[in-house]
């Protein structure tokens, strides 16, 4: 199985997995992390740059564990047959392992209503 979890600081789980550019990529078996890289995308390649267009450096992942997505990225996610989760756990190697166990503990998932314009656009950020 392959988890992604957003990382931008490369240290915790963050938030605005549509503008992330660092995931952490896990390979793991049915209960343990096998191996850890970190994927580096470029700016056109975010989820919010690439619109769903073509393929993904992320495509084929089971799992992605973030601290925050919106509904476009859910679906998206969900769509390519990756199973979309939002923590607020903040530890990675954690979080996965809580996910292998079964005990992923869920956060709230910020609403974005009327879209967010922290970078000018004024749509929703986070698809």
């Amino acid at each position: 199985m392959k988890i992604a979890v957003t990382s931008q600081d490369r240290k915790t789980v963050t938030g605005h997995a549509g503008q992330c550019r660092r995931f952490w990529i896990y390979v793991t078996d049915e209960k343990t992390i096998v191996d850890k890289t970190l994927l580096e995308l470029s700016l056109a390649q975010t989820f919010h740059s690439s619109h769903g267009a073509g393929s993904h450096p992320l495509d084929g992942v089971d799992a992605l564990i973030t601290a925050g997505m919106g509904p476009g990225l859910v679906r998206r996610l969900s769509g390519k047959g990756t199973l979309p989760l939002v923590t607020s756990e903040t530890d990675p190697d954690f979080a996965v392992a809580q996910f292998l166990a079964g005990t992923l503990k869920a956060g709230q998932q910020p609403a974005h209503e009327g879209g967010c314009d922290h970078h000018g656009g004024g749509h929703g950020c986070c698809h």
